[in-house]
């Protein structure tokens, strides 16, 4: 069973009278498409300057705080839809978790900006129990435990608070799969979860789940695959002593660098390991720029590219406007390309429905209906 929520709509204030003046709203580097980061506290502090937002403009802006003003009037309006197969595995082993109302599932204790929502997919191997675990102790692990931030504006102060305490949710998670008598030692799971805090997102990623932005119908990268045979990673598991054999695999093992369990590794090679749970961050600020957030497992991503992902949820977005349906057309397209993994897909929106559209007619005006009026009567007495 899956933890949902009702998704509820927040309006979304009108700001089309800027949206052609301004083209990129944070760096974007090339191949793959990746966000620099953007500080929050900069877009929200009520003395705003080019500079603060670090922002690359495609043309000189005349009126900079016209457009500051503009952009800080967008409200994303969240609702979200997920889908999950077993594909051709004996036994699922993903889970996911999918919040559109942070608010309202926790309660009067927790004080976050609106909206504020919550997503996760956990990808487990060597059997469900690591994962089953996650999903089921989520909201304990991720905001109970490690005395989780709260305000009622992101700043930079929250940014840094939001980072630790995810960190230590993260960390804190690995070790109770460690002492759980319900999970075994060789169990082990991906993690990557997505958060919302008024305009912020933020995601946070431990293995090859992966999360991707639709920009204006581009796809942007908000993780990275945590694999073995990645520079980053292999350099990292070699400093300590792991390797990385012909397959792919680190130490003869595992398709992953990074995971929570797997307690029999982490266990036989001592402290420190080549595999660590230590999560890594993108966040930036939303704009009406931003459509929508695919999270996925790796088995998706396997298949699809994140471009290729971003434009069949755009059609199907423009065609039926359902997230729901989006995401079960993502996992059916993988299995279509014969994937054998577990598949999960969610997609989280941020904008408003599409309003229907109006069935096309003509208008006349009271001259013209006079006019031709006239013309049937005269028509009608010869």
């Amino acid at each position: 069973m899956v933890v949902e929520s009702e998704a509820v709509s927040v309006p979304v204030l009108d700001v089309q009278c800027f949206a052609h003046e301004i083209e990129d709203v944070v760096t974007v580097s090339s191949s793959p498409r990746r966000l620099s980061q953007v500080r929050v506290s900069d877009l929200i502090s009520a003395e705003l300057s080019a500079s603060q937002l670090d922002i690359t403009c495609s043309e000189k802006v005349s009126d900079v705080e016209t457009i500051e003003s503009a952009i800080l009037e967008f409200v994303p309006s969240i609702r979200s839809g997920s889908f999950a197969d077993i594909g051709h595995r004996r036994y699922m082993e993903d889970e996911h978790i999918r919040i559109d109302d942070l608010s309202a599932e926790l309660g009067s204790v927790f004080k976050f900006p609106k909206p504020s929502a919550f997503y996760g997919v956990f990808d487990g191997h060597e059997g469900p129990e690591a994962a089953a675990y996650m999903r089921r102790n989520a909201m304990r692990i991720f905001f109970e435990d490690v005395n989780f931030p709260q305000t009622s504006e992101v700043d930079n102060i929250f940014l840094k608070e939001l980072e630790n305490s995810l960190r230590k949710a993260f960390h804190q998670a690995d070790l109770a799969l460690e002492n759980d008598c319900s999970v075994s030692s060789f169990s082990g799971t991906t993690a990557l979860t997505a958060f919302v805090f008024g305009r912020l997102l933020m995601v946070a990623n431990v293995g090859d789940c992966r999360a991707v932005l639709c920009r204006k119908g581009k796809a942007i990268d908000m993780s990275q695959d945590h694999r073995p045979t990645y520079p980053s990673e292999r350099r990292r598991v070699e400093e300590l002593g792991g390797y990385v054999d012909k397959d792919g695999l680190l130490n003869h093992d595992l398709s992953v660098s990074r995971a929570l369990g797997d307690w029999y590794l982490k266990h036989s090679w001592g402290s420190p390991s080549p595999l660590i749970s230590e999560p890594e961050f993108q966040h930036l600020v939303l704009t009406e720029e931003d459509e929508f957030l695919i999270i996925g497992c790796d088995g998706i991503w396997d298949s699809i590219s994140s471009q290729d992902a971003v434009s069949l949820v755009r059609r199907g977005l423009r065609r039926h406007d359902d997230p729901e349906k989006c995401a079960k057309d993502l996992v059916m397209e993988a299995l279509d390309c014969k994937v054998i993994d577990n598949l999960t897909a969610l997609i989280v929106c941020f904008s408003s429905p599409l309003a229907p559209k109006q069935k096309q007619g003509c208008s006349l005006s009271a001259e013209a209906l006079c006019s031709l009026r006239n013309h049937l009567e005269r028509s009608a007495n010869r």
